[in-house]
């Protein structure tokens, strides 16, 4: 099976710091925004990412920071690149039904002539339903709730009007045309890394999925979907497996260095969570670290840039990643 994605770029953040944007005036914001989608594209990164959030994070910025819808801004960002597959990383399950989800990602599919991702995962900002009045069931109910929107979005994808009765999603007939591009429909990757529950939906469901935490834990959590996939019997190497974190990168270690400490300061990170997180360095540090996550077993990795509005990192990132990887 072909890689889905060797170095992913994710856009996080709609915060750069001008102080027009600092009082509600985004009128040009999109174009920085495709600007660093185009640029990661032409520098060698062959996937660009979203979050799929209404609102911005915590341990990212502040809640009343601009924030895209992710379908939406796909869809433009579809238009403006040429050759990058494009997801959210990832959707909530229980932001949309997930009929209408299906319809968006098969839409963004057929916008960017076969270049759509379906991401996907349980959901976890408990925050965020409560203020926009989304419901927010037990972990449990999640994932019940993730594995029958997979099959409703996968059938969906294949077949021509698909019917379905779950416990808390159906469809009847659910016609989904244009069909999307792909033969198969979109990829389906999963985000997240527990061992018990999303591992196991991983091998049984998922093209794809991405996980975290330093070399250490990602080698741990391929060790347990290798188990998952051995008792269904499925081959792991079926199964793109990204990490997504964040790169600190700058052509002298000296700024690296800074823009760490600048970094740390700003999302009080301690050690731990720096190093679950964090690639960080000049281009020959950060070659060294990102090969020790392959080393581990990855198939490829998806990095957001903290000052990604600089277009030079974005450049230097892509070049350097694909140039020491192909």
């Amino acid at each position: 099976m072909a890689i889905l994605t060797r170095f992913g770029l994710q856009i996080p953040s709609f915060t750069y710091g001008d102080k027009q944007e600092s009082d509600g005036e985004h009128a040009g914001l999109f174009e920085r925004v495709a600007a660093i989608a185009t640029t990661a594209e032409t520098a060698g990164f062959d996937s660009i990412w979203v979050m799929d959030h209404l609102f911005q994070i915590p341990g990212i910025g502040e809640t009343d920071e601009p924030m895209f819808e992710a379908y939406t801004l796909l869809g433009a960002l579809a238009a403006r690149t040429r050759r990058a597959r494009l997801g959210a990383m990832v959707t909530g399950v229980t932001y949309r039904n997930p009929a209408l989800l299906a319809k968006e990602v098969t839409t963004l599919d057929v916008l960017s002539g076969g270049r759509a991702v379906l991401g996907i995962g349980a959901a976890w900002f408990q925050g965020e339903h409560d203020a926009l009045g989304f419901s927010f069931p037990p972990l449990a109910e999640r994932f019940d709730r993730l594995e029958e929107a997979l099959t409703i979005c996968r059938s969906m994808f294949t077949e021509d009007a698909p019917s379905f009765e779950g416990r808390y999603y159906r469809i009847s007939g659910a016609v989904n045309r244009p069909r999307p591009i792909q033969q198969g429909g979109p990829p389906i990757l999963i985000g997240g890394s527990g061992e018990r529950r999303t591992l196991r939906i991983v091998a049984e469901r998922a093209d794809a999925c991405n996980l975290f935490g330093n070399a250490s834990t990602v080698r741990h959590k391929l060790d347990i979907l290798a188990r998952h996939c051995a008792e269904v019997q499925r081959d792991p190497d079926t199964i793109t497996k990204t990490r997504l974190g964040t790169l600190v990168m700058a052509a002298t270690t000296k700024e690296a260095h800074r823009k760490v400490e600048e970094l740390r300061a700003a999302r009080a990170m301690d050690d731990a969570m720096f190093d679950a997180s964090v690639t960080a360095g000049g281009p020959d540090a950060v070659v060294e670290q990102v090969a020790a996550f392959f080393d581990a077993g990855l198939d490829g990795l998806v990095f957001n840039l903290p000052d990604a509005q600089d277009l030079e990192v974005v450049a230097l990132a892509g070049r350097t990643l694909t140039g020491a990887f192909g």
